[in-house]
């Protein structure tokens, strides 16, 4: 089907194509990927990371009638609280687990009232106060060891605790007494400690060497507790070469003990070591796990996207494809062992690092029953293989790409470009992308690009002075996707449908010598100032505020797995006012636009619901999962900020969504039916 044809014009297709699914061999119920029914134990749901919850409850014949049932607020916790709310909280035995505040503290909740029950809060280190990301925390994890609930919590200075679930307490036999004044005598590991690299206790380690920080949940899967990691945020912030590898860690779920390291940028004798050319494994950084993971126990691997290397955009002092940036790997669980991998882009320069979790999910194609991973990215292609083998559900060849000409920067020839299913947003830019309202408004569109380079996908970066006089190159999708982390993709394990959040959103590429970003004071992480670095946007996406590119602004998109086809796309909500009443757009009747944002969305066995994301209208949306056509919405007190959970709680369905902004502080939302 046509992926740009509206929920109305395909109803009656898509109606024969869904009959066509449900006639596969799909098991009667969907397997609960460590989830019990009614439960939401991980970040995505379950360790499939599918954002799926069999409830139907809430259903579409009394969708509009859900009211608020409590709100729960977090600007008690800490300093800075209108930060953004990144976190989702998990629903585990009767409690529902959430984290509040820059300090990540730890709160149990009723799920029934809203009330704060109790809470844990690590003490402030020099850790805690340089951490560049300490709003980022997106959740807990959750296991039963020996019968009992226990909590597992990453911290923005790097130590991780085990908690009883129900009370709280560290537990004991976990870890170790962290030699800091007012840290639990036991429960605690100071995750630095078997990193690798020189540190202090207290701060942490010497920013000339790097810095690493924590942001996604650990996950945990066979008694073992996987924890990713994360840097400085993107944006090309970093002017200097060195910095810490996002090395992934594990530890004993019972006892804290340290299991094994998987080196994200190979070392001497490693597997893809010869990628990184020039030595510059031993001083490169990043390559973090920052996304969420999943994992598949039965097979004993789990699943790792990575970003790319320093400094996001320039990669001359790197040469080589420099694995395992941006890569998805699948790792044993027992040993850290990698049993095989997929880079989605040789020697990134364009900061397009995985941002959401893989998904598992088991799929019929070809007649073939096959045990699939799916892989969204920020440059709207869909990755897919089987889940055990690695090996591609579609082709996936590798396509020239433009090169550059940036001063010692080094070029990959190729990238692999799937064949199955076609990308689901914007991907390079041309003329006829650009806006068309009116000729005039046209015109105004390619004025304002003529001098920026404009190409496909992965068209370089251009420098500041170069030759040709371009101001810079169009990236679409920007450096933010795409598809991106506030919300990220959702599955129906019973169909293999998928269904994608993307952005039609493209930012300005230019570089600049490093020297003119870099403070040259000795406070900046590493040690050697980079050649280039980021540059400034070029200024040219938008027109008053009009985006210069054709709407739909954001979407959602639907795919099924099993083929690869897209079924149906909407637009992301509604069109904003600023648009809507625009006067540039004054007396012209524009179709629905959608919102410029990732929704936020989530899927049950009777509906695929969803908001407008941050910075969107305060509204909940229910669809069709099988045509897309819009059930209803549902007004909320403020826009949702990320990823929403359900749960069920004595009986009743709760949908509880992460809301901040609009002068609202940092809060849980929770609806439910009438009593």
């Amino acid at each position: 089907m046509n992926a740009t044809k509206t929920p109305t014009a395909i109803a009656a297709g898509l109606s024969l194509a869904l009959g066509l699914v449900a006639g596969l061999a799909f098991p009667a119920s969907a397997q609960d990927w460590a989830n019990p029914y009614g439960e939401w134990r991980y970040w995505g749901a379950d360790l499939a990371s599918t954002r799926y919850s069999p409830l139907d409850q809430i259903n579409a014949d009394n969708f509009e009638n859900l009211e608020v049932a409590w709100v729960w607020r977090g600007d008690n916790f800490g300093p800075n609280p209108d930060f953004i709310q990144r976190n989702t909280p998990i629903y585990a035995d009767g409690l529902l687990y959430t984290l509040a505040g820059s300090r990540r503290t730890l709160v149990a909740v009723d799920p029934g009232t809203g009330e704060t029950l109790w809470t844990f809060r690590e003490p402030t280190t020099p850790r805690w106060e340089a951490s560049p990301r300490k709003n980022y925390g997106r959740g807990v994890a959750y296991a039963e060891i020996d019968g009992r609930g226990v909590l597992y919590l990453v911290t923005p200075g790097f130590f991780l605790h085990a908690l009883d679930a129900k009370t709280g307490q560290p537990l004991e036999g976990f870890g170790g007494q962290i030699p800091i004044d007012g840290f639990p005598e036991t429960g605690s590991v100071d995750m630095l400690a078997t990193l690798g690299h020189p540190y202090d206790v207290e701060t942490g380690i010497d920013p000339r060497i790097g810095q690493i920080t924590t942001s996604s949940a650990p996950l945990l899967v066979n008694g073992v507790i996987i924890v990713g990691n994360s840097a400085q945020p993107g944006g090309g912030g970093q002017t200097r070469i060195e910095n810490v590898p996002g090395d992934v860690q594990a530890f004993d779920a019972r006892t804290g003990e340290h299991l094994w390291t998987f080196h994200t940028i190979p070392r001497a004798g490693e597997f893809g070591n010869d990628s990184w050319e020039n030595d510059a494994w031993r001083y490169v950084g990043n390559v973090n796990v920052w996304a969420p993971l999943s994992a598949d126990p039965d097979l004993n691997l789990v699943y790792l996207p990575t970003d790319a290397p320093t400094n996001d955009y320039f990669g001359g002092f790197r040469p080589g494809a420099n694995l395992f940036g941006n890569s998805l790997v699948a790792v044993d669980i027992r040993t850290g062992e990698r049993r095989w991998h997929f880079q989605a882009i040789h020697h990134d320069i364009w900061d397009w690092d995985f941002p959401v979790s893989a998904i598992l999910v088991d799929l019929t194609v070809d007649g073939r029953e096959i045990p699939a991973v799916v892989q969204a990215s920020k440059q709207s292609f869909i990755y897919a293989f089987n889940r055990e083998t690695g090996e591609p559900l579609w082709p996936i060849p590798e396509r020239p790409v433009p090169a550059g000409n940036v001063p010692g920067e080094w070029y990959s020839p190729t990238q692999p470009i799937p064949t199955r299913p076609a990308p689901y947003e914007l991907q390079g830019l041309s003329i006829d992308d650009l806006m068309d309202f009116t000729p005039e408004l046209r015109a105004m569109a390619v004025e304002q690009v003529s001098d920026i380079l404009l190409g496909p996908i992965y068209t370089p970066y251009v420098h500041q002075g170069n030759a040709e006089g371009w101001r810079a190159t169009a990236q679409c999708p920007s450096a933010t996707g795409g598809t991106n982390i506030p919300g990220g993709p959702v599955m129906d394990p019973e169909t293999g449908i998928i269904y994608v959040q993307s952005r039609k959103a493209c930012s300005g590429g230019v570089l600049a010598p490093g020297s003119d970003r870099d403070d040259g004071g000795p406070d900046g992480l590493g040690v050697t100032v980079v050649d280039f670095s980021a540059g400034g946007g070029g200024g040219f996406t938008a027109i008053d505020g009009l985006p210069i590119v054709k709407p739909p602004y954001g979407r959602i998109t639907a795919i099924d797995m099993n083929t690869g086809e897209h079924l149906w796309w909407i637009p992301n909500g509604e069109t904003p006012e600023r648009i809507a009443n625009h006067e540039l757009l004054e007396g012209i009747d524009i179709p629905n636009t959608g919102f410029l944002g990732n929704a936020t969305a989530l899927v049950t066995r009777s509906l695929l619901m969803y908001a407008e994301g941050r910075g969107g209208n305060a509204t909940w949306y229910a669809h069709d999962k099988t045509t897309g056509e819009r059930i209803g919405s549902v007004e909320l007190p403020t826009p949702v900020s990320t990823a929403p959970m359900t749960y069920l709680h004595d009986g009743v369905q709760f949908i509880v969504l992460p809301v901040s902004g609009n002068g609202v502080p940092t809060s849980l939302v929770a609806l439910r039916l009438p009593e």
